[in-house]
């Protein structure tokens, strides 16, 4: 592919994308919403605070910027982010996987409130939790675990 067929490409994926927000009502002024209002929860959560906090003491507004990057490149592929999620989240103190899943129900319920339709809201929901898996995958995940010689004993 040509760099002039590359940037066609993917001009066509940001045009599609940004079609698709519009139907559900997304506009780019929603991502900053979003993440302040998520991340304000979150900084006041008993649990998830003490974690975040602990990992991003002294750096809130430079990890508020980068994720209204990241959910701006993941709903309007903008290309934005250039970060890496996985290691961003390796050796976070008192992370475990019953935390994502706390993470995931604060963030419905920011959503119940801010999101601008039903179809937004179901959007971002399947993307976090896709987000979620494949973090607590990479983080967590030791195929020891499913070794069926292992799990006979």
């Amino acid at each position: 592919m040509t760099d002039p067929e590359r940037l066609s490409h993917f001009a066509a994926i940001r045009t599609r994308a940004e079609a698709e927000m519009h139907a559900i009502g997304v506009t780019a002024d929603f991502i900053p919403l979003l993440v302040e209002t998520f991340y304000g929860r979150v900084q006041a959560h008993p649990e998830l605070g003490p974690v975040f906090d602990g990992r991003l003491r002294g750096r809130w507004p430079e990890h508020m910027e980068t994720m209204k990057r990241f959910w701006s490149a993941v709903a309007f592929k903008d290309g934005g982010y250039g970060g890496k999620p996985v290691m961003a989240h390796q050796g976070v103190q008192g992370i475990n996987p019953p935390l994502f899943e706390t993470w995931l129900g604060l963030f419905s319920a920011t959503l119940d409130d801010i999101a601008p339709s039903p179809e937004a809201k179901a959007w971002f929901m399947a993307t976090a939790e896709r987000i979620a898996k494949s973090l607590v995958l990479s983080l967590f995940y030791n195929p020891a675990d499913d070794d069926p010689a292992r799990n006979r004993a």
